[in-house]
């Protein structure tokens, strides 16, 4: 506060000068920003109670979520930051081209962010991976008999639709032999033992198996796959080899015993047998060994990508919450990167000068805040 001179017996005439050196609409975003954070950091901190709370918590790959395409996306993001940064500075030189340069390089890169991120959900919605409140969700977080169910009632549909076309292309009529095998030979085998199972550790060991072929958690990079599920897939070709063998027996001795039959009846069912174990020797044996490799790194794998037609659910543990977190922070992110595009679309058409940067400066606060946002979210939803 200031005086200014005056004479005997008038009046005090005041200066006021404000508090703080910031215009109306600085104060303004500020302020904005300031209910922002709140509200960041209490999603935020929600995340780390629920994620560190966890007893499981899928790992980035089991997700279909790439370390790379995030810290490029993040490297993009900080890019957009020097660049609203330098539109600002030109404002200021009263340069309104170069202003208008680079806040449309800024403008560029948000595009480009978001459209990193419109291909990271698309490799999401393309494995079924939402929340389970979603009618296209395929995520189950227990190896229990309703996952087997849905297991066995998706290859059963899968099943019924190749076997309605009219005409069938050959590989068609290669994907419905390779649904029939998995139906008959690996899914309902086990489902069925897990149901007649004597006790409950017998009963998860059928159903962790059957979960385990569908898709699982990969070893780390230089760890080899020693769980019990993968030595029994391991082990299971030798057992069907035998199979194979005793079959032949079977078959042989039908084959001596046919001949001396004079009863009709008999002798078709005699025959049907014979017929079967032909089948078996020679179709359904042989094409559940050839599909133990692809049961050992798991169906629904990115090492089996021809497999995933078949859209069959996946088991992974708490996967419905990190779905729901993980939509719900990057969603909510990428709403705010939207809005800030809009205003950068909006400011374009304008000519600026050091009278009207701080309409720059202002929304530059907003975009730094908006990256900051993402610079932790990175790393707790890539890394950790």
């Amino acid at each position: 506060m200031s005086t200014t001179e005056h004479a005997p017996h008038e009046h005090l005439v005041l200066e006021y000068h404000p508090g703080l050196p910031l215009s109306r609409g600085k104060t303004i975003m500020w302020l904005f920003l300031s209910t922002e954070i709140m509200f960041f950091a209490a999603l935020i901190g929600v995340y780390i109670v629920i994620r560190f709370g966890a007893f499981t918590w899928p790992r980035p790959h089991d997700v279909h979520l790439s370390e790379p395409i995030g810290a490029f996306n993040t490297f993009v993001l900080i890019c957009s930051s020097v660049t609203i940064v330098l539109a600002f500075e030109m404002a200021k030189a009263n340069q309104s081209s170069l202003a208008k340069i680079w806040l449309a390089l800024t403008f560029a890169l948000g595009g480009v962010f978001l459209g990193v991120k419109a291909y990271e959900y698309q490799a999401k919605f393309a494995h079924g991976i939402h929340p389970s409140a979603s009618p296209r969700s395929r995520l189950y977080e227990r190896a229990d008999l309703v996952y087997a169910a849905a297991v066995r009632q998706r290859l059963a549909d899968v099943r019924t639709e190749l076997e309605k076309l009219p005409e069938r292309t050959d590989e068609q009529n290669e994907q419905l032999s390779r649904t029939s095998t998995l139906l008959n030979q690996f899914v309902r085998p086990l489902e069925k033992k897990a149901v007649m199972a004597n006790t409950a550790a017998e009963r998860q060991a059928a159903l962790d198996l059957l979960a385990y072929g569908v898709f699982h958690a990969e070893p780390h990079r230089g760890e080899a796959d020693s769980s019990v599920e993968g030595k029994k897939i391991d082990a299971e070709e030798d057992r069907l080899k035998a199979e194979i063998v005793a079959a032949k027996g079977q078959r042989e001795a039908i084959a001596a015993e046919l001949p001396t039959i004079t009863d009709a009846e008999a002798k078709d069912k005699k025959q049907a047998e014979y017929d079967t174990l032909g089948r078996a020797i020679d179709t359904e044996i042989p094409a559940m060994i050839e599909l133990l490799p692809t049961l050992k790194t798991g169906l629904m794998s990115d090492d089996n990508p021809d497999a995933h037609w078949l859209k069959l659910p996946l088991m992974i543990p708490s996967g419905n919450m990190w779905a729901s977190t993980y939509f719900l922070l990057t969603g909510f992110h990428a709403i705010h990167v939207l809005i800030g595009l809009i205003a950068f679309a909006l400011m374009l058409p304008m000519r600026f000068t050091a009278k009207n940067a701080g309409i720059l400066e202002n929304i530059g606060l907003y975009w730094h805040f908006v990256d900051l946002v993402w610079i932790f979210l990175f790393p707790l939803l890539y890394l950790f």
